[in-house]
């Protein structure tokens, strides 16, 4: 097991989730993270990173590289591979607070 795949097991579920909406300072989206194969990793880490920070602001992407493990290398390492752990580098970096939004599943 990936240390990746061990960090998720610790993370809340998010089967009562469609998707996570990303929005900015002026309450656009400018992301979705849909719970479908593929993103449901994405999803738990960026559903735990809003309940436990309140946004996705520098502290939290930090704490969400650490969690993507692995893949946050594999990220800096072929940068755009992993869409989802780009914008936590770029949010550490210093780009604005993403705001977040639950869809809930029906």
């Amino acid at each position: 097991m990936s240390q990746f795949q061990a960090n998720l097991k610790k993370l809340p579920g998010v089967s009562h989730l469609a998707a996570l909406n990303l929005l900015d300072a002026d309450g656009n989206v400018v992301a979705s993270i849909e719970n479908k194969a593929g993103s449901q990793g994405s999803l738990a880490v960026y559903n735990h990173l809003a309940q436990t920070y309140g946004s996705i602001n520098a502290e939290a992407a930090k704490r969400g590289l650490e969690i993507f493990a692995e893949h946050s290398e594999d990220e800096r390492q072929h940068p755009g591979k992993h869409p989802n752990i780009a914008r936590l580098l770029k949010i550490e970096a210093g780009e604005p607070a993403l705001r977040v939004k639950h869809v809930f599943a029906v």
